[in-house]
């Protein structure tokens, strides 16, 4: 028995350190989550804010740095015609590359349209020969037919008379 008054064992002892450090641990972890969610967000939210900087930053850089590039070869006179020069020449490349393409198109359209016209032509040329011809068969048909009554007609009436 101990001298204290106190009526536990070893055992009991041993048991109940266990309960409170484990409870300690579970709050310890519930405190660590929370700092992990406070810090997280709070990182999230920093990330957020220079991200709304960063952008218009590099905007605004890659904007001068693109002017810079534009008016540098014009600080110099020679720089200047050298450029003027070379924009010349572009541009008349593009205008020739331009005038060939539109005049490929123009004669690919006159070529379709000269094979479209000889096309109609010839269908026009056949459907005419066919309508002649039955036209002269039909024409024929009805002459022998008209030739065969007539005699007919005159068989019967020497016939009669």
């Amino acid at each position: 028995m101990p001298t204290n008054g106190s009526t536990t064992n070893t055992a009991q002892r041993k048991s109940a350190p266990r309960t409170t450090q484990t409870s300690r641990t579970d709050a310890q972890k519930i405190r660590e989550g929370l700092t992990k969610v406070r810090n997280g967000s709070v990182s999230y939210v920093r990330e957020t804010a220079e991200r709304s900087v960063d952008v218009p930053v590099g905007a605004v850089l890659s904007v001068a740095d693109r002017l810079n590039g534009v008016v540098e070869p014009f600080t110099k006179r020679e720089t200047a015609e050298r450029e003027l020069k070379s924009f010349r020449t572009q541009v008349e490349r593009e205008l020739n590359k331009l005038e060939r393409r539109g005049a490929q198109s123009r004669r690919k359209a006159r070529t379709r349209a000269r094979q479209t016209r000889n096309r109609v032509q010839r269908q026009v040329k056949q459907r005419r020969r066919r309508f002649e011809t039955t036209v002269k068969q039909n024409r024929a048909q009805v002459e022998k037919g008209l030739k065969q009554a007539q005699t007919a007609v005159q068989e019967r009436v020497t016939t009669l008379v």
